[in-house]
């Protein structure tokens, strides 16, 4: 390679950071790459944290590539907060003209910057594409595919949908989810040392996590309701953590508040991601619509509770267990689960050298010369 490429990773939440960190920390160890980090989203928000704050650490002091930018408030609507993120992206784009943006997922964030890269003749890599699930997500996932112009994916069944929707085959690389590879760490905090930092009074304990689906924004008041009834009446011990920040986040934190003064529950807005999957790997069970009991809770064999149809078609794992958001049912499948084993089937890959094949790819010259004007292939 004749020249440093630069590289800029846009995140917008403490999920898509911690998946896409060991991605980060292989170029940021290298000597091949200029890279950059933009930070927005919900990173900016005190009501989760002000998680920005996690990206630093995660810097030290290497702050000039690192740049925040606010592009919400708590009650920013979704249109306008992919306008303002265009707009500020854009940009810090113009500025720094990168050779390379990475995005991942399915958020507004990851599509802005899809759209920046493409409308600037900029390449553009997708982490975690080809991905299906029930809510709008997964169309704002499949628009993010088709701005983008290089893929790296969890696996086959991802690719091949892909390949449906028109991709060039060499364009798009199975490397597993980047995530798996922080998960079979041996360098994850114990869960002594979460339980301290994070003040957790249990030493049994589920994990609840609960985001809105936009398209069932009328039920969601009566979903969560049933939900939280569930789990009180349950009696058991329960780490909760607090939805994303989609429309109808706030439904589930006011509802949230009749846990306050209950022993069996600790509340939090955000936690730290290698913190977190210590939580996980220490947990009972996880319940929710969180992709993390589709996704991680295999890896750690941890029995999940799928609620609602945010997931819908995610996963066909045989041991996970899918229900609707009443009441009842919900009991009845927290009883059940309590011996229920999960196998670990890498259905997202199994944690080897994720980050490296990632990094051994954008090494290779030929990937550089992807065109950025994209032809639809008739696969």
């Amino acid at each position: 390679m004749n020249s440093r490429k630069k590289i800029v990773f846009l995140t917008g939440t403490r999920a898509d950071f911690g998946k896409m960190r060991p991605l980060i920390n292989i170029i940021k160890e290298s000597d091949k790459f200029d890279y950059f980090i933009f930070v927005t989203g919900m990173h900016t928000l005190s009501k989760y944290g002000n998680t920005y704050v996690e990206v630093q650490k995660f810097l030290g002091n290497e702050y000039e590539n690192y740049f925040v930018f606010m592009n919400q408030n708590e009650s920013t609507d979704s249109d306008v907060i992919l306008t303002n993120t265009i707009t500020g992206f854009g940009n810090f784009v113009k500025e720094i003209n990168p050779d390379m943006i990475v995005i991942h997922g399915d958020r507004i964030e990851a599509l802005a910057g899809s759209i920046v890269g493409s409308f600037n003749n900029i390449l553009v890599s997708h982490i975690e594409g080809g991905e299906i699930s029930g809510t709008l997500d997964e169309l704002t996932r499949h628009a993010t595919t088709k701005l983008s112009h290089i893929h790296f994916v969890a696996n086959i069944d991802a690719k091949k949908r892909l390949l449906q929707m028109g991709e060039d085959e060499s364009s798009v690389f199975v490397i597993g989810s980047p995530d798996i590879e922080v998960m079979k760490s041996k360098n994850l905090p114990t869960y002594n040392e979460v339980k301290n930092h994070y003040d957790i009074p249990f030493d049994e304990y589920s994990i609840f996590i609960f985001h809105p689906v936009v398209s069932e924004l009328s039920l969601l008041h009566e979903q969560i309701k049933q939900t939280i009834d569930a789990l009180i009446e349950s009696k058991r011990n329960y780490i909760v953590i607090y939805p994303n920040n989609d429309s109808g986040s706030d439904i589930i934190i006011n509802e949230f508040t009749r846990l306050a003064n209950n022993e069996h529950f600790k509340i939090y807005p955000s936690v730290r991601f290698e913190y977190f999957l210590s939580m996980l790997k220490n947990s009972k069970l996880i319940l929710g619509n969180s992709s993390v009991g589709i996704r991680e809770s295999e890896i750690y064999q941890i029995p999940s509770i799928d609620i609602g149809s945010r997931q819908k078609n995610r996963t066909n794992h045989p041991d996970i267990i899918h229900v609707n958001p009443q009441k009842n049912e919900i009991l009845k499948a927290i009883n059940n689960a309590e011996n229920k084993t999960i196998r670990c089937v890498n259905s997202f890959g199994d944690g080897k050298n994720t980050s490296k094949q990632f990094f051994d790819i954008i090494c290779n010259e030929e990937i550089w010369e992807t065109e950025t004007q994209k032809q639809f292939v008739d696969n």
